[in-house]
């Protein structure tokens, strides 16, 4: 089950694999924003510890990492 959320310029793709009934692991990948090179080779998929989650905290989980880790390259919002 995937989910794509935009956010500061990128795409914030999360993916849930199930792991058990009801419950899933998460996976978050971040694309997009040209302009910011320190992306390259890095920008591959991130399974995010501590899961697995129910669906509703696994897409919220992923969500937020992603979001903070866009917010580590672009710095504080105006």
């Amino acid at each position: 089950m995937n989910r794509m959320i935009k956010y500061r310029g990128f795409e914030i793709h999360v993916e849930l694999a199930p792991s058990a009934e009801d419950v899933f692991e998460v996976t978050v990948q971040i694309k997009g924003a040209e302009n910011v090179n320190v992306l390259g080779a890095r920008a591959d998929r991130v399974k995010l510890r501590n899961g697995p989650f129910t669906e509703r905290w696994a897409y919220l989980v992923g969500e937020v990492a992603g979001q903070a880790a866009v917010d580590v390259l672009l710095g504080p919002s105006e």
